[in-house]
């Protein structure tokens, strides 16, 4: 096992790691920028090294910044957590060079799976449903129409290199493509560096499901069930459950198998998330694989009792996964609403000071946090500032929690997401399960 591990993150996943760390009694080292220095993570770790900076290409991507930390403290892991550089191919690299253990999976399954095209045609070569698109980047909106012709309407433009949306659009037309194409290709190229563009057919009515799955280095590979994550606003998730409300028991075992086949073919390690769209006759196709830790990885713990953080470390370290498909079984529900520092109206961020801060309590409730009273929320970096999760033995008992979890949260100063959050809770479409991927949107329609 290992001696000290780096977690290269912050907020309330940092805390959500060093908590598992503390479990497994490894020492803990926290980096942190700036802007981040009084937050509770920081505190929480057994030491923590300011890395400067304010803005995340200054710390927390910072390769050299950060793996120099590492060294320096005698870590010999790194944890990235999710977003940042949990999926750089580079960083897991480098890792591995300096002798530090990358606690993900390795360079070249990153990589397989960076590039939505290659993806694609790997999913399908390994008889995983994919959804019906171009096999090849589309080099010109000329050429974006004549296959989205071919491929009917709708269509979604996508990012090869994308992730959170970013350079996404539904398109009905050949006017609407032509526009779309040179502003999303932009957009991806200023983000990702890669402005390739490639379509698949929209499926209309879609939900958005993944499964969850651990494989470790002896080939052992075990799916843990599937998270609904269709509530998104902008493309981001907000309300997610498992298990999901729309799937029967035949879908599940198909989509759980599909799952492992699809990480046996990259030869893949560590924790990782296949994510499918399924249509409302139980079809299933293949949207991208996250070779992360998810956000919303807690629900999946709830309903099956497994710490995702233990196994990813256990997994790096060399060892065999001490759980079998057969070991696992679904209790209860479970459902998890971001908390993000935004305005409910308009989504967009919103910094400042936390004057006050009351959390609901039950033993059905779970926080992770990243902030406090008198945390000051900065502009530099993603808005969510918490996750509350609830559970019940079925999904009635879980919403009921939530909705009075809701009604007890409180957080004064800047403005939170979370009367939008309680409308949805409350809305019959959600109570009913038509959690849809169009969801927020139609939602907001019927309330505007």
């Amino acid at each position: 096992m290992f001696n000290k591990i780096l977690i290269a993150n912050r907020g309330e996943i940092a805390a959500r790691i060093i908590r598992t760390c503390k479990g497994l009694n490894i020492p803990s080292v926290a980096i942190y920028s700036d802007a981040d220095e009084q937050s509770p993570y920081v505190r929480m770790a057994d030491e923590a090294h300011g890395i400067g900076g304010t803005r995340v290409h200054e710390s927390y991507l910072n390769m050299d910044k950060i793996i120099q930390t590492a060294k320096d403290t005698g870590a010999d892991a790194v944890h990235p957590g999710y977003g940042l550089l949990s999926e750089n191919p580079e960083f897991a690299r480098r890792c591995n060079e300096e002798g530090l253990t990358f606690i993900g999976p390795s360079p070249s399954a990153i990589e397989k799976m960076g590039s939505k095209i290659e993806a694609r045609k790997t999913m399908k070569a390994a008889g995983v449903p994919v959804i019906p698109g171009t096999e090849a980047p589309v080099s010109s909106s000329d050429e974006a129409i004549q296959m989205a012709n071919k491929i009917g309407y709708p269509v979604m433009l996508k990012a090869s290199a994308g992730g959170g949306g970013i350079g996404m659009q539904v398109v009905y037309n050949d006017d609407e493509l032509q526009k779309a194409f040179e502003s999303n290709s932009r957009r991806a190229q200023n983000f990702f560096g890669d402005g390739t563009m490639y379509l698949e057919k929209k499926i209309e009515n879609a939900h958005h499901v993944e499964i969850q799955i651990l494989a470790d280095q002896h080939g052992n590979v075990i799916h843990l069930f599937e998270r609904e994550c269709s509530i998104q606003r902008r493309h981001q998730k907000v309300i997610e459950e498992a298990p999901s409300p729309l799937l029967i028991e035949e879908t599940r075992e198909k989509m759980g198998e599909a799952a492992k086949r699809a990480a046996k073919a990259i030869q893949y390690s560590n924790a990782g998330t296949i994510e499918f769209l399924v249509d409302e006759d139980q079809n299933f196709y293949f949207l991208e694989m996250n070779t992360r830790l998810q956000v919303e990885h807690p629900v999946t713990e709830e309903i099956t009792g497994v710490d995702l953080v233990e196994q990813q470390i256990k997994i790096a370290a060399g060892e065999k996964l001490s759980i079998k498909q057969n070991d696992l079984q679904i209790n209860g529900h479970a459902i998890e609403a971001r908390v993000y520092a935004e305005d409910p109206t308009t989504f967009f961020p919103s910094p400042g000071t936390i004057s006050a801060l009351s959390l609901p309590e039950g033993e059905k409730i779970r926080h992770e946090m990243g902030v406090e009273k008198g945390y000051t929320v900065t502009p530099f970096y993603d808005p969510m500032i918490a996750k509350l999760i609830v559970t019940g033995h079925n999904r009635e008992e879980a919403i009921n929690v939530l909705e009075h979890a809701l009604k007890d949260y409180h957080v004064e100063g800047i403005k939170t997401n979370l009367p939008f959050v309680q409308q949805v809770v409350q809305s019959e479409a959600f109570k009913k399960g038509i959690t849809r991927t169009s969801f927020v949107d139609d939602y907001l329609k019927q309330t505007k």
